[in-house]
This record gives C-alpha cells, sequence and structure tokens, in this order.
C-alpha cells in the first residue's frame, strides 16, 4: 500500500461530524494494521475462502460425519478464525492443483503439498504443519530392492507434479541409470492400488500416506526411505500482498502452540501401526464370511443406540472377530463378550443369541459412555468410552488422575492413553484407588477398534476395490 503524500494546499475545514467520522475511520484503518484493501481484507468483507485439495484420506473425504481429513480438519478452523466460510474446490489431478494455485484462480491450497526448492519458484508456502518420509513402496512377496540402482527402467511409477518426481530428479544426479514413470491423470491411491496388484513394481509415497494405505492395501511394504524428510504446509500464489499467508502463519502457531495441531494429527494418525498383515488379512477374511450374516443385527443396535453400526461392528470384531459362539477362559461369551453381570444388567438372557448380544453391547456402551465427564467431547469421548468398556471405570479414572498428576490433560485421550501402561507398574498402581491393572490391553482395544472402524468406512464406501484384491 503507498504511503499517502500530505497536501500542499489545505482543505476546507469539515462539519465537526464528519471530522469525527474521519477519526474514527483512521483510527480504525491503524488499528488494523492498514489491511483493508489487502487479499485478507477481501476475503473477509467477502465472507468466504476459496481452498483448492484433493480427495485423499489424509487430506479429504466423506466420513460418517460429514468431510474429514487432516488437512480439512486444519483449514475449516482457519477458515473459522477468518470468520468466512470454507469453499472447496478439486482440481482433476495435482498438476492441475497446482497450477490453479500458481495463477492465483483460488486463495491457497491445503492438500498435503510438500514444500520443495522446485515448487517455491512458482509458489508461496506457509509454516509446516506435518513432517513425512518419502517411502520406496513394492509388494510383499517381490524382490526387495536394497537401492535406486536395482531399479530397472520402467519399474518405477510416481504422480506427474509430484514432490517425488522432484526427488528423483534430484537423486538422478548421482544415481544416472535411474529412470522412472511420470503419470498424469492419476493419484497416489491408485498408483498404491496397482502397486499392492502387482501391475507396476514400485512406487513413492509419502509415510502418513503410506500408513494409511497399508491398512487397505494389505501386500504393500517400505523398501527403504528416499531422500531426506520432508515438510508439508499450505501453497500460495506467488504474486499479491502476503496478508492471507501471514493469517495462516499465525494460525498455524498458535494451533501448534494450544496443543490443537498434536490432537488433530494423533486423531488421524495414532493408531494406523497397529495392525499387522495377519491382522489385515484375517479381517478382510471375516469381512466377506462373518459380517454379511451380522450386520442387520449391528445396524438395529445403531438405530436403537444412537452409535455408528461400523463402530458397534468394530468392537464386535475386537471382541470376537465376529463369532456368535465365542468364549474367553474367563467366561466372557458372544459376539461382544459379556460377562454374566453386564448381560443381566443390560436385559440379554443368551450371550450367545448374536442379535441379543450385539444390542446388549450397545447398550453397555451407553452405560459407559454416561459416565463420562460432559465436559470431555468427542472424538476423545468416545475413546474413553471404549476404553472403560474394556477396563472398567474404575481404572480409567485412575489413568485421568495419574495423567493430572504428571501434567498432562485428563479430559484428553492422547494424554491418557500414555498413562494407562502405567497402572500395571507397582511404584504407580499402589497410589491409586482401584489398584493393578494390564493398563496396555485398554489402550490397544482402542486403537484396534479405531483401525476396524476406519477400514469398515472405507470398504463400506470402496467395495469394487475390495472386491479387486
Amino acid at each position: 500500500m503507498s504511503k499517502l503524500q500530505p497536501s500542499k494546499h489545505l482543505p476546507a475545514p469539515w462539519p465537526r461530524s464528519l471530522r469525527l467520522l474521519g477519526m474514527v475511520c483512521a483510527l480504525a484503518l491503524s488499528l488494523a494494521g492498514c489491511e483493508q484493501s489487502s487479499q485478507l481484507a477481501r476475503i473477509q468483507a467477502q465472507g468466504e475462502l476459496l481452498v483448492a485439495t484433493r480427495t485423499a484420506g489424509t487430506t479429504y473425504y466423506q466420513g460418517p460425519r460429514g468431510p474429514a481429513g487432516l488437512d480439512y480438519a486444519l483449514v475449516s478452523r482457519f477458515a473459522e478464525h477468518l470468520g468466512v466460510r470454507l469453499r472447496l474446490v478439486f482440481p482433476e489431478d495435482l498438476s492441475a492443483l497446482l497450477e490453479a494455485t500458481r495463477r492465483g484462480r483460488v486463495h491457497m491450497a491445503a492438500a498435503g503439498l510438500t514444500d520443495t526448492p522446485q515448487r517455491r519458484r512458482a509458489l508461496r508456502f506457509s509454516l509446516p504443519y506435518q513432517e513425512i518420509n518419502e517411502e520406496l513402496v513394492y509388494r510383499r512377496g517381490s524382490r526387495r530392492p536394497s537401492s535406486l540402482d536395482q531399479i530397472a527402467p520402467g519399474q518405477l511409477h510416481v504422480v506427474a507434479g509430484s514432490s517425488h518426481a522432484e526427488t528423483l530428479a534430484r537423486l538422478q544426479q548421482h544415481h544416472p541409470q535411474l529412470h522412472w514413470v511420470e503419470r498424469r491423470g492419476v493419484g497416489h491411491e491408485e498408483l498404491m492400488q496397482e502397486v499392492n496388484r502387482g501391475e507396476i513394481s514400485f512406487g513413492i509415497s509419502d509415510s502418513h500416506e503410506l500408513a494409511l494405505a497399508q491398512r487397505v492395501h494389505r501386500y504393500l511394504r517400505t523398501a527403504f526411505p528416499v531422500g531426506e524428510s520432508r515438510q508439508l504446509a499450505w501453497a500460495f500464489p506467488p504474486s499479491g500482498d502476503d496478508s492471507l499467508r501471514r493469517a495462516a502463519n499465525r494460525f498455524l502457531q498458535s494451533i501448534r502452540q494450544d496443543g490443537t495441531l498434536e490432537r488433530l494429527i494423533e486423531r488421524y494418525y495414532g493408531h494406523t501401526d497397529r495392525l499387522n498383515f495377519v491382522d489385515r488379512r484375517d479381517f478382510r477374511r471375516h469381512l466377506r464370511d462373518r459380517l454379511p450374516r451380522l450386520r442387520k443385527f449391528f445396524q438395529e443396535a445403531a438405530k436403537a443406540s444412537g452409535y455408528d453400526w461400523r463402530l458397534l461392528a468394530a468392537i464386535g470384531y475386537q471382541e470376537s472377530h465376529w463369532r456368535p459362539d465365542a468364549v474367553s477362559p474367563t467366561g466372557v461369551r458372544g459376539v461382544m463378550m459379556l460377562t454374566r453381570a453386564t448381560a443381566e444388567r443390560v436385559g440379554v438372557k443368551n450371550r450367545t443369541d448374536a442379535r441379543q448380544s450385539i444390542h446388549g453391547g450397545a447398550r453397555y456402551l451407553q452405560i459407559v459412555e454416561k459416565k463420562i465427564p460432559e465436559r470431555i467431547a468427542r472424538p476423545d469421548r468416545l475413546w474413553f468410552t471404549l476404553a472403560g468398556y474394556n477396563v472398567g471405570f474404575g481404572h480409567l479414572e485412575d489413568a485421568r488422575i495419574l495423567t493430572q498428576r504428571q501434567g498432562g490433560n485428563p479430559d484428553l485421550w492422547m494424554d491418557v492413553k500414555k498413562r494407562l501402561p502405567l497402572l500395571a507398574e507397582r511404584e504407580y498402581h499402589e497410589t491409586l484407588k482401584h489398584g493393578f491393572a494390564r493398563g496396555q490391553e485398554p489402550l490397544t482395544y482402542v486403537e484396534n477398534i479405531r483401525n476396524y472402524y476406519d477400514l469398515l468406512v472405507w470398504y463400506d464406501h470402496n467395495p469394487p476395490a475390495f472386491q479387486a484384491e
């Protein structure tokens, strides 16, 4: 904004009312940092933030309760922080997304973009919000390369315009025999499916995307990291004033400082490394062979209780692998593995009757959730409910007390889950009301259910992909 030069001639005196109005306007302009004509001011005046993104498990997708994904969670909070509505656009591929941002057709891009030297020539980036690694991916059972020198021309495929292509171009200086195929019109998910099915030999994936892809594509394996660690950031057009990017940086700094960013990363990625190859293989088989006979009972119980049927199904799978006749050495029985006392409490007469067990489990989940303090919001409230369902509310309260003693937040699952295993250690459980508990078990229990739930949601939306493997 250019400075106003003082006039050589004094104007005629304004009326007193106009002078007061002018003083108020000048003060407002001063307090606003002279950004009334800035891009940020125009966005706030128009009431809309236009953001380019892409559909992926790490960025944006339709979850059970509406839009979800880490980038969506972050940018929707940013729009709310600015006091404007969020409007998303979805370019056809990554190259189109980067070009739309470069040309200023959108205000910014929030799409899990890696901040790279080459991209910085055409775009401006915010402060980073997540650090990742680039990994070479191959199919389980095939030859695992130990270096880039072992990859023949045509075997390695990457998304055109991606940071992976940029990394390979840099590495080619030290590996002149390295050649790869850049694919247009496809995304990361499609390439990972092709590697999983053995249609291409190798791909490259960012570590956070691979963590999600491995849960649904059981043959994906990591060979080795490619290049150095990278940082994800929001992208902005290269020209125009910098007011929106500065506001984004202030916002990202604030959510890093108050713990919001850490909580969101834990929400989307804190449980993704729990399932191994055998877990995922067995889940797929039982999804096909056992769930169809029980699905209507889960849906009935969901309608009666208000829970998502896929959450109830995830609990049932963790409890019994969907076996109505399951019996544990401790005497719990049925799909939801109810104790005799719990069954009586929720009106279940036959624990091995699948319908009774599922409805009873849903009712007991409601009972446990009512014990969770009302101030705790979802999703933390749900994770606490599941932990209490598994280990008992008394032991859960002990873990929350221990969390508070150690300076953590007893209302955050990410803090409490670190203390649950301590319930098995004498120096801690002897100071707590309910004593010893195998605290690792509810931690594993909750994290497994989170994984099974995510898988059920994914398969529910992608049945052709499930059948293709």
